[in-house]
């Protein structure tokens, strides 16, 4: 770091320092005039920026990094509408409880409530969809702020942490600390389970008859898939996920019946209807997943979370069990709980089978690509490290329900974000570079994030877009079907000619119109060394 005073340095330096001594390697942007000093701080620190197109990308890129890497990710914008583009991406984030850093310039700290250029109020603004905001009026405090800020956004349940910084803080002369720890009044997230609880939960599974296991996004953000497996294959468990759990557990693993939920599986809705203890570990059980939480009135539930405030707040909870996912799996597996249900893994195994059946024998398309089918037929060439990204619409629900490869699967749940896909594969990408990083999108999420692809370009990172394209919004179309209305504001066929799309940006295009057209495209695109877009003709009148 330059200075002029020894021991002295920006605020704006404070802050790459404080970003360097948190370990962050990678940050995502877009610059303007409140954060001219913070960038000029970051050239040459080391620390890689990547320009995304969008402050919205920006968010969602460091969300795709956050998930893949485990560590938070961070991105930076400017105030005011710099700020608030950023805000969905962030509110995602909240959502779907990712680690963030979220730093955002502000106007001088002496313009501050004064409505000048740019200036709007981001903490207070922000405030309901972060885990907790800062406003720094003191170069002095950047150090403390940066070690407090990653230890909330990535202990107890993780989220989003917002760092509002006023560019003359930024100017600001100051002499850097950094604390060792951290110690904040009132924040002691639980880690272990209580040990009375866990041994009612313990006891609770071998008295059962018919018990289920619930496996959240919980289950990634404390790194507990393969306990969550080695749980169920010990304890003779059967389960189902949430959307956000998809993954916790193979497709094909004799114990797993699906994804719950609204749009999930019926094998999976049955099994949660006709158990009599259901254990739900890091999951909130919201609307999309359990619509009616009193058709759970003939079962127990066990509620296992990070977070106390979602326990028995969308479904009554008998045995409430606060703490962190992994480490609850092995208490569990240290009390040695294990259960033989026969009968019930039988009628389990019999819906799964019926489920099967239904799938197969579901009416095709009448012309083009049928997307249930694509996605398994794509999922199932994809290597078992490969990392998919699904955008949000019928695109996120066929390919949720169809998904079989052992890979990682990535979505939004909370907020249901569409243009999502596209910049957290990039994120994904960026944090795990060995991998296949893979992008499902629909045509209306993907022209809501399509100028990334000068991102991807530009960082010659060899990404893989699918384009579900049946010219229409298609999850409101069908909507509007199911409550016999007429489609209306839903149409988007026509423009743009996606191939023109592609050789603007230098990328790698194909579009199959039919089944052996999409097979054959499946194969180049996997083989190409560079980005590939393949666009899929889809039915419009295909619903999930």
């Amino acid at each position: 770091m330059i200075s002029t005073t020894p021991g002295m340095m920006s605020g704006a330096d404070a802050m790459v320092e404080g970003l360097v001594r948190e370990g962050v390697s990678v940050v995502f942007g877009y610059p303007g005039a409140a954060v001219v000093p913070l960038y000029d701080a970051l050239r040459g620190s080391g620390v890689t920026h990547i320009l995304t197109r969008t402050e919205q990308g920006a968010g969602h890129a460091a969300s795709g990094y956050a998930r893949m890497s485990g560590r938070p990710g961070v991105c930076i914008t400017t105030s005011g509408p710099g700020a608030t583009n950023l805000f969905t991406a962030v509110a995602t984030a909240y959502s779907d409880s990712i680690p963030m850093i979220a730093i955002t310039g502000q106007v001088a700290t002496h313009n501050l409530g004064r409505d000048v250029f740019q200036e709007v109020d981001t903490t207070g603004a922000a405030e309901p969809f972060t885990k907790y905001t800062y406003l720094i009026k003191s170069a002095q405090d950047i150090g403390r702020v940066v070690k407090e800020a990653f230890h909330i956004c990535s202990t107890g349940r993780k989220g989003p942490v917002l760092i509002d910084l006023p560019v003359d803080v930024q100017q600001e002369r100051t002499v850097f600390e950094f604390p060792e720890k951290v110690e904040i009044r009132g924040y002691k997230p639980s880690h272990s389970g209580n040990a009375l609880q866990v041994k009612r939960v313990a006891e609770a599974i071998s008295a059962a008859r018919r018990p289920l296991l619930c496996l959240g996004g919980g289950v990634f953000l404390s790194g507990a898939e393969q306990a969550a497996r080695e749980f169920c294959e010990r304890a003779n468990l059967p389960a189902v996920t949430t959307l956000m759990g998809i993954g916790a557990m193979p497709r094909d693993h004799r114990l797993y019946y699906g994804m719950l939920g609204q749009s999930g599986s019926g094998a999976a809705n049955v099994a949660v209807s006709r158990s009599d203890l259901l254990i739900i570990i890091g999951a909130r059980v919201g609307d999309r997943a359990i619509q009616e939480p009193a058709s759970l009135t003939g079962a127990a539930v066990v509620h296992i979370d990070i977070d106390p405030a979602e326990i028995g707040k969308n479904v009554g909870t008998t045995i409430p069990l606060v703490g962190d996912a992994a480490r609850v799996l092995e208490q569990l597996m240290e009390r040695g709980v294990s259960g033989e249900w026969p009968d019930w893994i039988k009628d389990l195994d019999e819906l799964k089978n019926e489920e099967g059946r239904r799938q197969e024998a579901r009416q095709g398309a009448r012309f083009g690509v049928d997307p249930a089918r694509f996605v398994r037929d794509l999922s199932g060439r994809l290597p078992d490290d490969a990392v998919y990204v699904s955008d949000v619409g019928q695109n996120q629900i066929w390919s949720a329900n169809n998904f079989i490869s052992k890979g990682r699967f990535i979505t939004t749940g909370g907020m249901g974000t569409m243009g999502y896909g596209l910049p957290a594969a990039i994120g994904a990408k960026l944090a795990r570079p060995g991998r296949l990083v893979l992008a499902v999108m629909g045509d209306g999420a993907f022209q809501m994030s399509m100028n990334e692809l000068a991102t991807i370009k530009a960082l010659g990172l060899p990404i893989k877009i699918v384009l579900m394209n049946n010219g229409t919004l298609g999850l409101v179309r069908e909507l509007q079907a199911k409550a016999g209305l007429e489609a209306f504001a839903v149409d988007i066929s026509g423009c743009p000619d996606y191939r023109l799309i592609a050789e603007a940006y230098g990328v790698a295009y194909e579009r199959a119109e039919d089944a052996d057209g999409a097979s054959g495209a499946i194969d180049r695109m996997l083989g190409c060394e560079g980005p590939f877009l393949l666009e899929c003709v889809v039915d419009p009148e295909v619903s999930t």
